[in-house]
C-alpha cells in the first residue's frame, strides 16, 4: 500500500510518492454521498466492554475495512491508496453500550468512499475503533472536547487509552439489513511508562549517557487550558561535557515533529556518519535541543501563541528555554541560540526567531510550512473562492496538493481535506489542514477554530482568513520592519528545493522578495533553493550544519570566549565548497546539494 499519509515534516522521493497518481478526474472523495436507505445493506454494530470503556467517554468512532490481512486495518488509512473508512462523533458513550454505524446514523462521514453502501459486496478484514476525548474547560471561557495525547505525538490510530476491535474477516453481501458486531475490548498500551507520579504527557523516554530530558509543568499552558500541561525536550550534549566542568556552549534549538529520539538520529554506539563525529570531539561543540509538545490538536504546537492551542510560544521561550539554562551549562545569551528545522519545524525555526528576537539569535530554517498565507501551499486564503478549484471559465481545475519533482501529481487538496474530516469534524484530525486552521485561525464560536473553508465544498470565508494575518510570517515581518529589522538584520538564512513536494517554495520566495524591499535597515538574509529538488531538500548533512553554525557565529564577531563565559573549544571550519553565502538576500539554485538524513 502506498504510503503519504505523512507529517510534513518526512520527505518524500519522487518515486516512492506516485505510485498512486490521481490528475484531472475527479476523486472518488469528492463525489456525492450515496443517499440514505431505509434499510442500509452495510452496518456495523459496536460495543464497548468493561473494563476497557470503564466511564461516560465522547469520541469519534470508526470502522475500517481492509483486503489486507497483514497489518491491522487502523494502520492502512491514507489519504491514497488506504483502506476504506467511516468514522462518526460520540458523546456520552457508556460501558456496555451500542453504536450503530451505518449511512441512516447522523454525522456519518468515510474516505475515500464517503457513504457506507459504497463499499462493493466481498469479503473483508475489518476493524473497530474509537479516539477518545477529554473535556477541557479553558480560561477563555469556551468548553471544547479533543484528543489529549500521551507520549505519542497525537497518532490518534495508536494513542494510549484508544480502544479497537480484534479485527476479522466478514463477508460483506448486498442484502439490505444485514450488521456485524464489533467489540472493542482492546486498548491501545503506552509507548513507555510514566514514572511514580509523573505524566504520560510528552513521553518518558530513558537518559543515556549523551543524550538526557527535561520535562516542565507549564504555567501559562495549565492556564489556559484548565489542568496541568507539560512541554518538554530531548537534550543531546556534546563529546566531553562531563569532563569539561567549567565550560559553556551554544545551543541549536532543533525543532522537528514530536519524538522521544535523540536530536538528529544520534546513537551512542556512533553506528550513523553523525553520531560518530558527534562523538570524536573534533567538530564544533554545541548543545543540541529538540522541543517536545504534543498538543490536543496535534504533535506540535507550533510553537507559538495561537487563540486555540494557547500561549505554547510563551511556554517555549519564557519557561521550557530558561528551563533548559538552569539545568545544563548553555551559554544563555540571545546570540548564542540558533534556531534549526525543517517543514513544521523549518515555520518553527523562523517563527521563533521573529516572535521571539530578545530570546533566540539567528535562524536555519528549512523547506518551512507556509510563510505567506497567499500561498498556503497553493490556496491564496485572502482572494480565492476556493480552496479545491480554480474555475477558468465553465470549468472547475482541481488544486494540487502534493507532486514529484517531475510534476507529476500524488493527489489533490480535496483529496486530504476530505480524508480529515472523515478522521474527525472540528478540526480534531491532526492532519496538517486543520492544524493551521487551529495555529493560524481565530477561535469560532462554538470553542474550535473557525473554519477558513467549508470542509465539504472548499468554498472559502474571507472573514475568518482576514484574520490569519498575525500568523502570516510574511505580513507580520513587513508590518513590524521598523521595530524588528534591526534585530533580524543578517539572521535568517532559509533554504527549500524549488519543486518542493507541497508547493511551500511559492511562500519561501513571497518572503524574500517582502526582505528583498526593506532598505531600513537591508535584511541581508539569505535563500538558498536546490534544483528540481523535493520536500526534506537540505543543502548540508547534520554533522556539516553545525560547522555552517560555527562560522555564522564566527562572523558575526562572537569569540571562543568573552569576558561573561568560557566557552568550549571551537572548531570554525565551514564544509568544503560551502555554497552558502551569509551577506545579502540571495537566491541561489544549487545543482550538488546533499539530502538531509
Amino acid at each position: 500500500m502506498l504510503s503519504v499519509n505523512v507529517k510534513r515534516g518526512v520527505a518524500l522521493s519522487a518515486t516512492g510518492l506516485l505510485t498512486v497518481v490521481v490528475t484531472g478526474a475527479v476523486p472518488v472523495s469528492a463525489t456525492a454521498p450515496t443517499p440514505a436507505r431505509s434499510s442500509p445493506h452495510v452496518q456495523f454494530s459496536l460495543s464497548f466492554p468493561r473494563p476497557a470503556l470503564n466511564q461516560a467517554t465522547d469520541g469519534r468512532a470508526y470502522v475500517i475495512v481492509s483486503s489486507d490481512s497483514s497489518s491491522q486495518p487502523r494502520g492502512q488509512t491514507d489519504i491514497v491508496g488506504g483502506a476504506p473508512f467511516w468514522g462518526m462523533d460520540v458523546h456520552g458513550l457508556k460501558p456496555g453500550s451500542r453504536v450503530l454505524v451505518s449511512d441512516n446514523a447522523p454525522g456519518v462521514d468515510g474516505f475515500p468512499l464517503r457513504a457506507l453502501d459504497q463499499l462493493r459486496p466481498g469479503r473483508y478484514y475489518v476493524q473497530a475503533f474509537l479516539n477518545r476525548y477529554e473535556t477541557f474547560h479553558r480560561s477563555d471561557g469556551s468548553t471544547v472536547s479533543l484528543h489529549m495525547p500521551c507520549g505519542d505525538g497525537h497518532d490518534i490510530f495508536n494513542s494510549p487509552g484508544n480502544l479497537y476491535s480484534t479485527p476479522q474477516w466478514v463477508t460483506i453481501s448486498a442484502r439490505p439489513g444485514q450488521v456485524t458486531t464489533l467489540s472493542l475490548d482492546q486498548q491501545v498500551p503506552l509507548p513507555s511508562p510514566a514514572p511514580k507520579g509523573g505524566t504520560c504527557q510528552q513521553g518518558n523516554p530513558p537518559d543515556t549517557a549523551h543524550v538526557k530530558h527535561i520535562k516542565i509543568l507549564s504555567p501559562s499552558l495549565t492556564a489556559f487550558w484548565g489542568r496541568p500541561m507539560y512541554v518538554a525536550a530531548n537534550i543531546l550534549l556534546p563529546a566531553g561535557y562531563t569532563s569539561a566542568t567549567s565550560a559553556r556552549y551554544p545551543v541549536e534549538y532543533h525543532f522537528d515533529h514530536f519524538t522521544t529520539d535523540a536530536p538528529h538520529g544520534f546513537t551512542e554506539d556512533g553506528s550513523n556518519s553523525f553520531s560518530s563525529s558527534w562523538l570524536s570531539g573534533q567538530g564544533p561543540q554545541f548543545i543540541s535541543v529538540e522541543i517536545r509538545e504534543e498538543n490536543p490538536f496535534y504533535d506540535s504546537s507550533y510553537v507559538t501563541n495561537s487563540p486555540n492551542l494557547g500561549p505554547y510560544g510563551t511556554a517555549t521561550a519564557h519557561e521550557l528555554v530558561p528551563a533548559i539554562d538552569h539545568a545544563f551549562r548553555t551559554v544563555a545569551e540571545p546570540w548564542a541560540r540558533i534556531t534549526s528545522g525543517g517543514s513544521t519545524g523549518g515555520w518553527e525555526a523562523l517563527a521563533s526567531l521573529v516572535y521571539y528576537p530578545d530570546v533566540f539569535g539567528e535562524t536555519f530554517a528549512g523547506y518551512p510550512d507556509p510563510v505567506d498565507l497567499h500561498r498556503e501551499q497553493l490556496v491564496n486564503t485572502y482572494d480565492d473562492a476556493n480552496a479545491y478549484y480554480k474555475k477558468a471559465g465553465l470549468q472547475k481545475v482541481l488544486q494540487p496538493d502534493a507532486r514529484s519533482p517531475e510534476g507529476d501529481i500524488a493527489y489533490q487538496d480535496i483529496d486530504e481535506n476530505h480524508y480529515e474530516l472523515a478522521v474527525g469534524t472540528h478540526h480534531r484530525s491532526a492532519g496538517a489542514w486543520d492544524t493551521w486552521d487551529a495555529v493560524y485561525g481565530p477561535q469560532g464560536v462554538d470553542g474550535y477554530p473557525a473554519d477558513p473553508w467549508n470542509k465539504q465544498t472548499g468554498a472559502i470565508d474571507h472573514a475568518v482568513t482576514a484574520r490569519w494575518k498575525p500568523k502570516d510570517l510574511t505580513d507580520y515581518v513587513r508590518s513590524h520592519w521598523s521595530t524588528l529589522g534591526r534585530q533580524l538584520d543578517g539572521k535568517i538564512y532559509v533554504y527549500v528545493g524549488d519543486t518542493d513536494t507541497y508547493y511551500l517554495n511559492d511562500a519561501v520566495q513571497l518572503f524574500q522578495v517582502m526582505l528583498a524591499e526593506q532598505t531600513a535597515p537591508a535584511a541581508h538574509a539569505t535563500f538558498i533553493y536546490g534544483r528540481a529538488q523535493p520536500h526534506g531538500w537540505s543543502p548540508y548533512t547534520a554533522e556539516q550544519w553545525f560547522a555552517v553554525y560555527a562560522e555564522y557565529l564566527r562572523q558575526h564577531g562572537h569569540p571562543l570566549s568573552s569576558s561573561s563565559h568560557t566557552l568550549a573549544k571551537q572548531q570554525w571550519n565551514a564544509p568544503a565548497g560551502d555554497p552558502a553565502d551569509l551577506a545579502g538576500v540571495t537566491m541561489k539554485p544549487l545543482d550538488h546539494g546533499i539530502p538531509s538524513r
